[in-house]
């Protein structure tokens, strides 16, 4: 990075919309996250927030991955008044063209937008701008459709000069919408699943079921390197990870129930201790990963009879998205390079799973093998907790 920025302006949009009362708070929470994120001074102006960081650098990265930003800029301050303005735009100019961004035949516009009173219309200081740059350079002018922006944004006694606008994730800001239970393992469905909820504003307990000795340790290893990835979203608020063994209850239900059901009662299980473990930290809501169709526990009838007798709502962000849009998801959002590492897959699943159980065989199947009494002894032998922050 060549230009010698001194302050990012970044932007919100959901936030903007909501109430005077909740905006206030959301706002405040944005700050929050954003300043445990980097060290920085940051404050809100006339909607947008001015953040000063210590290391310019990794501000940009981290902003990436805070929810509630929308879009956000680095720029360079200049006093409000024609020549300052010029002096500054032409350094700025001589920047871009060093890093090759701006030439005598890049055809570029002047955006200008004003916030307070001054002696001059947003039209004619983009006019003014734009002659600096032709003047300068030689920049052919088109406002339409240019290769080339660059913003001006004016407030008050302070001009802010910048030529990115990097997305941000959007959303609403993390810990603003309560906490919920999200069933985290391996695969490539479930953190995005959970990531999509974080991006509603959830704080996140994840809940992952040890299935040795029907998996390896390397899903473990899988799942720890998960929630740490998942973790860089939740800036400002914890992310949790609690590791229950499950291993036992496969077994209870493999010897004590039709095989085809393996899956089903599995499904069944997690639902249940998610809801005990929701119980425990507070938690409104289950999160899962399914996809309608996508696997057997995951057909229509399945979806019905696994989460029976569960009490509080199950969330499936994913279940009208197809594989692809879900992978291209994890790729973007950098879990699926760690989810596609081979683990071996679970042994305990039939050949044959069942595909369309029905509610009352799968509770007379629970019945058989005393899901309820496992699932609280599972849960009464605690989990392994490991905290992000």
């Amino acid at each position: 990075m060549i230009l010698d920025y001194d302050v990012i302006l970044a932007r919100y949009g959901e936030v903007a919309i909501k109430g005077p009362s909740v905006r206030r708070r959301f706002e405040g929470k944005l700050l929050h996250n954003i300043k445990s994120a980097f060290s920085c001074r940051a404050e809100l102006r006339h909607g947008r927030i001015f953040i000063f960081p210590e290391d310019m650098d990794e501000a940009l990265d981290r902003l990436s991955k805070i929810f509630g930003i929308v879009s956000f800029s680095p720029a360079v301050t200049a006093e409000t008044g024609f020549d300052s303005i010029e002096d500054a735009l032409r350094e700025y100019i001589h920047e871009l063209r060093s890093e090759g961004l701006l030439t005598s035949r890049t055809p570029f516009a002047i955006r200008c937008r004003r916030v307070g009173e001054h002696d001059f219309t947003s039209q004619e200081m983009a006019a003014f701008a734009g002659s600096v740059v032709v003047g300068e350079i030689g920049a052919p002018v088109d406002l339409g459709n240019p290769d080339l922006e660059i913003h001006l944004e004016i407030r008050e006694d302070e001009t802010y000069i910048y030529h990115r606008v990097i997305p941000g994730p959007g959303g609403l800001p993390a810990g603003t919408q309560g906490k919920v239970v999200a069933l985290l393992s391996g695969g490539i469905d479930s953190p995005v699943a959970t990531y999509l909820m974080m991006k509603r504003g959830c704080q996140v307990v994840a809940v992952h079921m040890d299935n040795a000795p029907f998996t390896g340790e390397e899903v473990e290893e899988k799942v720890e390197k998960i929630a740490a990835k998942l973790a860089e979203y939740s800036a400002g608020v914890e992310f949790k990870l609690r590791t229950f063994s499950y291993g036992r209850y496969l077994e209870r239900c493999r010897g004590g129930a039709p095989e085809k059901m393996t899956c089903v009662l599995c499904k069944f299980g997690m639902y249940h201790l998610a809801e005990m473990v929701a119980e425990e930290e507070g938690a409104l809501a289950i999160v899962d990963g399914s996809s309608l169709g996508q696997v057997a526990s995951q057909t229509l009838p399945n979806i019905l009879a696994t989460r029976m007798g569960v009490n509080i709502p199950i969330l499936s962000p994913l279940i009208g998205m197809d594989k692809v849009e879900i992978e291209n998801l994890a790729k973007r959002i950098g879990t699926y390079d760690i989810s596609v590492i081979p683990d071996g897959g679970c042994s305990a699943v039939p050949a044959h799973p069942s595909t369309a159980s029905r509610p009352e065989a799968v509770m007379e199947a629970s019945e058989k093998v005393n899901v309820k009494e496992e699932v609280a002894e599972i849960f009464r032998k605690g989990s392994k907790t490991r905290i992000f922050s």
